[in-house]
């Protein structure tokens, strides 16, 4: 009952990274897509939290760790090159 259970929660899991998908590529601004894109970046942790809980195993966690830190980085780089234009900004020296 359980395994079905989680089996249905990872079905409703990739229903929602394809609606995110979606608004990327049809987002009507720059914000929603950086939104639908971390939205992904969320959904891609439940999902591999998920599968770990019905393969019985830990081996997954690293995989979960890294996927939020670059999720987390990417939604700042998108932001950020919203905002200004710029990802890094450079200084010129005269």
């Amino acid at each position: 009952m359980f395994k079905l259970f989680l089996m249905g929660c990872l079905f409703f899991v990739t229903l929602s990274i394809i609606a995110a998908l979606y608004r990327v590529v049809k987002g009507p601004s720059k914000p929603d897509r950086v939104m639908a894109l971390d939205n992904i970046g969320i959904n891609l942790l439940a999902g591999v939290a998920i599968l770990s809980i019905l393969l019985h195993t830990h081996a997954f966690l690293d995989i979960i760790l890294l996927l939020g830190i670059l999720s987390f980085v990417g939604t700042i780089a998108f932001a950020r090159y919203i905002e200004r234009g710029v990802v890094i900004e450079r200084k010129h020296v005269e």
